[in-house]
């Protein structure tokens, strides 16, 4: 089992920035993709970006292509997801997700493919 535990959350004016990290139990970090997903109030939970477990690929939404930037640290057992130029709809509780490397993940924005969540951590943006 594996315990994934987001923070880097909080409140920023549009335009800001904010960094988030997820930081994982595993010894075997650099064994899993990575995804982060995001639930505004009143919507379904969306898809923001991954990164394979070899980081050899990395995916985003249409809506943060260019603005979001996901990386992982291994040596932290960690992933991270820079945020720039934030906008007012990006303000939602966003999750971590993560698989293990022997699941072929085929839809990268899917919630099924990925077996482990964290609590998730809130990010709001004023206009």
């Amino acid at each position: 089992q594996v315990q994934l535990v987001e923070s880097g959350g909080g409140l920023v004016q549009a335009g800001g920035s904010l960094r988030l990290s997820c930081a994982t139990s595993t010894r075997t970090f650099d064994s899993y993709s990575m995804g982060w997903f995001r639930q505004a109030p009143g919507k379904e939970r969306e898809f923001v970006a991954a990164i394979s477990w070899h980081a050899g690929s990395t995916y985003y939404a249409d809506s943060v292509k260019g603005r979001f930037t996901i990386s992982r640290g291994n040596a932290k057992n960690t992933v991270y997801l820079q945020m720039n130029s934030l906008k007012p709809e990006d303000t939602a509780v966003y999750y971590c997700a993560a698989q293990g490397q022997y699941y072929r993940i085929t839809a990268w924005g899917s919630e099924r493919e990925y077996a482990y969540w964290g609590q998730g951590t809130q990010v709001t943006v004023s206009s």
